[in-house]
C-alpha cells in the first residue's frame, strides 16, 4: 500500500516563479510540468523527478501535493519542502529518496481523475499532502486509470502548527522537521511502483506479442485495423508465427473474398488508408490482394482544387491517410509517380499548418497542435520518407519539415517521456497515441540517420512511458478518443481519454514496438 500523510503548514500562495526557481537549483527535481489545467486554460505546475519510469533507479519515490483544500499556507509548505530537500536534506536522505511535488492542486471539483492520473505515474512510494486531507481522492481507484488497486485514502500524521510561527508569519520549520522524519523512516517500494517498473522492464517484442494477440478487435478496412495488421504480419515474419499470419489471414477474409465492398457508398481517407494491408500482402505475391490495393490508389492521390485530399478533411490526418496508401504504390511497377503525388501532398499540407515552430496545427481552422494530429504528420512524412530514393527531388525539402517538426517536439516532451494531448501546453494530458507515434517516427528517424543521436534519450524516455501505460493483458490508458477539426484549443483539452482496450492505441503500441525493437537491432541499446 502507497502510505499517504498529512502535513499541515501556514505559508503563502507560490508564484510561477517560485516553481521556477526551485527547478533551478542544482539537483533533483529539476522538470517542471503540468497535472493539469484549469477552466481558464493555467496549467497547473508541478516540479518532477524524470525517473518514474526507469528501471535502473533504485530511490524510494516522494510526491508532495499541496493545496487540496484551498489554503494558501499548504501550497508554500510544498515548495519549502522540496527547496528544503534539494538545499539542506542530508546527502543520506538524497540518496534514498527522490521527490516529485504539485505544490498547488486547484484542479476543478469535478476533475479528480487528472490529478490520480498524475500521482499514479509518478510511481510514488508515498504521498505526503500539506494542508488538506486525501477525500478529492477517496473511492477514485486507480485501476480506473489502468494501475493498481487503488490510492488509500489519507490517514493524518500533524505536524505541530505552533513550531510553524505565530500569526501566519511562519517558517516552515515544522513542516520539514515532520518530513524528515517521514523519510527517516525505512519504506518499501509500493506495489504501484513494482507494477509500472514490470511494465517497463517487459522487452519491445514481448509488449508486441500481446498486443498483436488482441488487436483489432473490431475488423474493418480503415487505417487503424490496418496499422495493426500491418505490423502483426511484420512481427510473424520475425518470429516465424504462422498463427499471427492466419489471425490476419481470417480476419481480411470477407474483403479478400469479395463478401463485403471494400468501400461504402461514402468513400472517406481513412478508409482509403485501410488498404495499405493489402499493399503488404500484394508485396509478397498475393494477386487477388493487389487488385484491391490498386483500387485505392486514385482515390489517395485525388486532391480537390483547394489541394486538400479529395475523400479528406485538410487535417494532418490526411497526411497520413494519403501517403499510407501512395508510398507503398510507389514500389510496384508502374506507380513510381505516386512517390511524387505522396511528396506534393506533404509539402503542400505544411504550407498550410506546419508553425514556424516546426509543429503542426491540426487544420488551417484548428489552432491547435493536437497529439495525434502530429503524431498522423510525422507517420506521413515517415511512410514516404522510409520508400524514398536519396537522389529524389523532393528529398531535402521532406527532411527539412520532418527534423522542424521532430526538433520541436523533441522540446516539448513532458518530464516523464510522454508527449501530450495538445503538444505544447503543458497542462494537457499526456496522451498515449502521442507518445506512440512520435516516438516511432523519432526511432525510425535516427535508424534510417534522418535523425542524429541526440534523439536518442528522447525516444527511450518516451518507450518506457509508453510501456508504462500498456497494461499486461494490452488495455492501455490514456487513448484520446476518436477527434475531428477543434476551433478552440478547449475543444482538444477536453476530448476523452480511454483507458481500457481501444484499436487505435492497441495498433500505435504496436508499431512503436516494432520500431523500437528494430532500433534495438541495429545497435541501438533500449535501455538508456
Amino acid at each position: 500500500m502507497i502510505t499517504t500523510l498529512l502535513l499541515t503548514a501556514a505559508l503563502a500562495f507560490p508564484l510561477e516563479d517560485n516553481v521556477r526557481a526551485l527547478a533551478a537549483i542544482a539537483g533533483e527535481p529539476n522538470r517542471i510540468g503540468a497535472a493539469g489545467i484549469t477552466r481558464d486554460e493555467m496549467p497547473i505546475l508541478t516540479i518532477e523527478n524524470g525517473a518514474a519510469f526507469d528501471p535502473a533507479a533504485t530511490k524510494r519515490r516522494l510526491v508532495l501535493i499541496g493545496g487540496l483544500d484551498g489554503d494558501a499556507r499548504s501550497v508554500d509548505a510544498v515548495v519549502a519542502a522540496v527547496r528544503w530537500f534539494k538545499t539542506r536534506a542530508s546527502s543520506a536522505t538524497r540518496r534514498e529518496w527522490t521527490i516529485s511535488a504539485l505544490p498547488s492542486a486547484h484542479f476543478d471539483p469535478a476533475d479528480t481523475l487528472s490529478l490520480t492520473r498524475w500521482i499514479t505515474f509518478q510511481a510514488p512510494d508515498l504521498v505526503v499532502t500539506t494542508g488538506g486531507v486525501w477525500d478529492a481522492l477517496k473511492g477514485v481507484p486507480c485501476r480506473s486509470i489502468g494501475v493498481g488497486d487503488g490510492l488509500p485514502p489519507s490517514r493524518e500524521a500533524s505536524a505541530n502548527r505552533r513550531s510553524l510561527g505565530g500569526g501566519g508569519q511562519a517558517v516552515p520549520d515544522g513542516a520539514i522537521a515532520a518530513l524528515r522524519k517521514i523519510l527517516s523512516t525505512p519504506i518499501s517500494r509500493s506495489p504501484l511502483h513494482d507494477e509500472l517498473i514490470a511494465r517497463v522492464l517487459r522487452e519491445p517484442l514481448a509488449i508486441a506479442k500481446v498486443l498483436a494477440r488482441r488487436y483489432p478487435e473490431a475488423p474493418s478496412i480503415s487505417y487503424i485495423p490496418a496499422i495493426a495488421w500491418t505490423q502483426t504480419l511484420r512481427l510473424a515474419a520475425l518470429t516465424n508465427d504462422d498463427s499471427l499470419r492466419e489471425r490476419v489471414r481470417q480476419q481480411i477474409q470477407p474483403w479478400m473474398s469479395g463478401e463485403k465492398k471494400l468501400f461504402g457508398d461514402r468513400i472517406q481517407l481513412t478508409s482509403v488508408a485501410g488498404t495499405m494491408i493489402f499493399a503488404e500482402l500484394a508485396a509478397a505475391g498475393d494477386t487477388a490482394a493487389l487488385r484491391l490495393a490498386d483500387e485505392a490508389v486514385p482515390l489517395a492521390a485525388a486532391r480537390k482544387p483547394t489541394g486538400i485530399a479529395e475523400y479528406g478533411q485538410g487535417w494532418t490526418d490526411d497526411m497520413f491517410m494519403a501517403t499510407s496508401v501512395l508510398a507503398r504504390a510507389s514500389l510496384r511497377p508502374n506507380h513510381q509517380a505516386e512517390l511524387d503525388n505522396a511528396a506534393r501532398l506533404l509539402i503542400d499540407y505544411a504550407a498550410r499548418v506546419q508553425q514556424p515552430n516546426g509543429l503542426f496545427n491540426h487544420a488551417s481552422d484548428a489552432p491547435a497542435a493536437w497529439g495525434r494530429g502530429n503524431g498522423f504528420a510525422a507517420f506521413g512524412l515517415m511512410e514516404t520518407l522510409t520508400v524514398m530514393p536519396a537522389q529524389h527531388g523532393s528529398r531535402s525539402t521532406l527532411l527539412e519539415i520532418f527534423r522542424r517538426q521532430m526538433m520541436a517536439a523533441k522540446a516539448q516532451q513532458s518530464p516523464d517521456g510522454m508527449w501530450r494531448q495538445i503538444i505544447d501546453e503543458p497542462g494537457a494530458y499526456r496522451e498515449e497515441t502521442a507518445t506512440a507515434m512520435l516516438m516511432t517516427a523519432m526511432a525510425r528517424g535516427i535508424r534510417f540517420g534522418w535523425l542524429d543521436r541526440s534523439y536518442l534519450p528522447a525516444v527511450h524516455r518516451a518507450w518506457r512511458a509508453l510501456a508504462a501505460h500498456v497494461a499486461g493483458d494490452g488495455t492501455l490508458v490514456d487513448v484520446c478518443a476518436s477527434t475531428g477539426g477543434g476551433t478552440t484549443k478547449r475543444y482538444y483539452f477536453d476530448r476523452p481519454a480511454i483507458t481500457g482496450a481501444d484499436d487505435r492505441g492497441g495498433a500505435m503500441a504496436l508499431l512503436a514496438a516494432m520500431d523500437m525493437y528494430e532500433l534495438a537491432k541495429s545497435g541501438q541499446s533500449t535501455r538508456q
